[in-house]
């Protein structure tokens, strides 16, 4: 091991050196291109572009004066002016003739009675609306909350910015109602309280620093900004490996200065909690959940929370994980420890977010039959209706933990009387930590389209998160996002188009990958269309090309597991007790999942699945080796043995990898300087690193089987 890890070491030095040194010794992009606008760059559209918007109204009123309609009006009156080169007006509700009104439902009723909203717009949903009031032709923007309005807002920025025409350049003609899917869409940000961030991969942490909160929070409230922008309403500041100090009195009080930079976009601050936390840092002599003296603390401490930050929005916990302590020390249940802190969090209307990421990791692998995949089902499938109705049971997309290409989580169908929540990784932690190109999105769309066949009926994972198919009264979309302190917030300007994506995926999951990226591209880089369709491809097409050059037919975990998740490092993958086996072996490749002669995971699915996975003829071959364990000779249903597959996906992938930096040469010129030449240093480095993973795993998996490449580039060559 130690010397096939020199030998890789010696292999990525000579083929990336000048790639690499030219990344890290760029030049400081000028202020205006940094990243740090994200998709809000609200450029100056062009006169001809401009001249489209000539009839949206001069001035603005604002009905009513939170903190978050203010904010929208102000966000309005700076980027229309950036865009189109003229000021909106403030008027009064009293003169608000030729004007974009903002305001509520309840508001707007008040100014304009014959005005008939939508009867079913839910919270945060909003409506843009062209209405002649007093006379005059106005654009409304309502909702139900004030949140609602601050998105109808950014929809219509949005809109301009991308040249998107309003109602074919006839204002009168508006009248658009957008809906969220689901009321849950936060992020979790995995930040340590001395400003590192575990799995970030942007910088250090835009909230902590040296076991403090931040002095300067001005970065927090852009991110709150570009949080806004996308719909999404609420954000876990600290890592789920949470330190208990976060809940110390004098740490809260330094907490709700983050609580007050978010509150004027509408997003809520939440955090992660240690579920020790009563002991560890509460003086009691134990955290038993079925304590009384337990469940007076965490009442105690929600009371204090809330009083220092009203909107608060609640808690994350994970327990019984990778060590984290939980509720199995007292022979309890997730149950038990997610309901005694729910019910300190109910009289303020706070959620717990109880994370499904529970399994041992000390199982024996000499055990053919466990399996780590089946134990999210396993722990909380039985527990199901015994958490309070402000418990979101936070489930990872896939039963591992983030691989390029997983099957969609069984227990999504198998919790009905049960919130739930879909949790994807924005941060790339297997998927080549932003310094691959890995749009995640059309991944995410496989996932969240996934029919279950609940009952027999057609039932996409997007609808059981939701809370659609068993009318649950909360649930939806959580994603890790780890921005940094970086200018361009994720490290690589590219890697921004998973956070747009998550976004926007959690807004409404029925838009397509290309429309979401066309958006993002058109929103970051500007109206070129050889920038925007060059982009797009690369973009949609990245996802398969990572998966090719590293662990493709559903293998996954080919990855350095036990060290920096982003190595190959396949053999870290067995003869340990983390499970993410792929069981490779002289003979064969694949973990065998079935009901008949494996683990029995695949029972854990509806009937219908079951027999799309259990079958060798049925199961797809992306993901055959995730679920089953065949020959090396094995056919696809390509036609090509698994072997020449493996090789050939590899060498195609690392080509595909080569091939982004022809590509992006296209655009010099189409963009401005400085991000033209970070991100094709980027892409010649991705394509040093795909060479890396095509040498190691072709030539791991040859030692393994001694099958050598029908095309003689790996073992012996064929005879001629």
């Amino acid at each position: 091991m130690k010397s096939a890890r020199y030998t890789r070491a010696i292999m990525r030095s000579a083929v990336l050196g000048v790639a690499f040194l030219r990344l890290v010794a760029m030049p400081t992009p000028a202020a205006a291109e940094t990243g740090a606008e994200a998709w809000l760059r609200y450029s100056a559209l062009s006169p001809q572009a401009a001249r489209a918007y000539e009839k949206l109204p001069r001035n603005t009123v604002l009905l009513g004066e939170s903190p978050v309609l203010k904010t929208a009006q102000q966000e309005l009156i700076r980027d229309a002016a950036q865009m189109l080169g003229r000021s909106l007006r403030i008027r009064t509700s009293s003169s608000p003739q030729n004007a974009v009104i903002l305001g509520k439902l309840t508001d707007l009723h008040a100014l304009v009675p014959t005005l008939h909203a939508p009867q079913d717009l839910r919270a945060d949903g909003y409506w843009l609306k062209a209405a002649k009031i007093h006379g005059s032709e106005c654009l409304v923007v309502t909702a139900s909350t004030d949140r609602g309005v601050l998105y109808g807002v950014f929809a219509l920025l949005s809109k301009i910015a991308r040249g998107e025409s309003l109602a074919a350049i006839d204002i009168k003609d508006i009248d658009e109602v957008q809906q969220p899917y689901a009321p849950i869409r936060w992020v979790n940000q995995w930040d340590n309280l001395d400003g590192r961030i575990e799995r970030g991969y942007g910088g250090p942490s835009i909230f902590f620093t040296d076991g403090n909160v931040r002095s300067d929070l001005t970065r927090a409230g852009q991110y709150a900004r570009v949080l806004a922008s996308i719909g999404i309403n609420g954000c876990t500041i600290n890592n789920v490996n949470a330190a208990p100090g976060i809940l110390a009195d004098s740490f809260i009080a330094q907490v709700s200065r983050i609580a007050d930079v978010f509150r004027p976009w509408g997003v809520q601050l939440s955090l992660s909690v240690d579920l020790g936390s009563p002991k560890v840092m509460g003086g009691l002599d134990t955290f038993d959940p079925l304590d009384p003296r337990v469940a007076e603390w965490w009442r105690k401490k929600a009371d204090e929370i809330y009083r220092r930050i009203p909107d608060f929005g609640g808690f994350v916990v994970k327990a019984d994980s990778e060590g984290r302590l939980g509720p199995s020390t007292y022979g309890r249940t997730p149950a038990d420890a997610a309901n005694v802190i729910a019910r300190a969090l109910k009289p303020h209307g706070g959620v717990v977010f109880y994370r499904a990421f529970v399994y041992n990791h000390h199982l024996d692998w000499h055990d053919l039959k466990n399996d780590r995949a089946k134990a999210a089902y396993d722990n909380f499938h039985p527990l199901d209706g015994a958490f309070d109705d402000n418990v979101i049971i936070q489930i990872k997309n896939g039963p591992i933990d983030f691989q390029v290409r997983e099957p969609a989580s069984p227990l999504f169908a198998g919790l009905r009387r049960t919130n739930e929540a879909i949790e994807l990784q924005i941060t790339q932690e297997y998927t080549g930590q932003q310094r691959h190109l890995c749009f995640l999105i059309p991944m995410w769309k496989e996932v969240l389209g996934f029919d279950m066949h609940v009952d027999g009926n057609p039932v996409p994972v997007r609808d059981l998160v939701a809370g659609n198919v068993f009318h649950r009264p909360t649930g939806g979309f959580v994603g890790v996002a780890n921005v940094g302190m970086d200018a361009n917030w994720l490290g690589s300007p590219l890697a921004m188009a998973n956070l747009y994506g998550f976004g926007r995926l959690a807004w409404d999951p029925n838009l397509t990958a290309e429309k979401i990226i066309d958006e993002w591209t058109r929103l970051t880089f500007g109206s070129d269309p050889l920038v925007n369709q060059t982009i797009a491809a690369m973009q949609l097409n990245s996802w398969h090309v990572y998966e090719s050059y590293t662990g493709p037919l559903g293998a996954g975990t080919l990855t350095n597991i036990l060290g920096n998740h982003y190595d190959p490092g396949p053999e870290s993958s067995e003869e340990n007790g983390w499970g993410q086996w792929h069981r490779a072996d002289h003979a064969g490749i694949g973990m065998d999942r079935t009901i008949a002669t494996g683990t029995g995971f695949i029972g854990q699915y509806p009937p219908d699945v079951q027999k799309l996975y259990e079958s060798l003829a049925n199961c797809p071959d992306n993901l055959l080796l995730f679920f089953h364990h065949v020959p090396y000779t094995y056919a696809l249903h390509s036609g090509k043995t698994v072997i020449q597959h493996i090789y050939d996906s590899h060498y195609e992938g690392a080509k595909r990898a080569h091939d982004f930096i022809a590509q992006w040469r296209t655009l010099e010129g189409h963009i401005d300087d400085e991000r033209y030449r970070d991100i094709l240093a980027r892409f010649e480095y991705q394509a040093g690193e795909a060479v890396v993973w095509r040498d190691a795993i072709c030539t791991w998996i040859y030692r393994l089987s001694g099958i050598p490449d029908d095309k003689g580039r790996v073992g012996t060559p064929p005879s001629h």
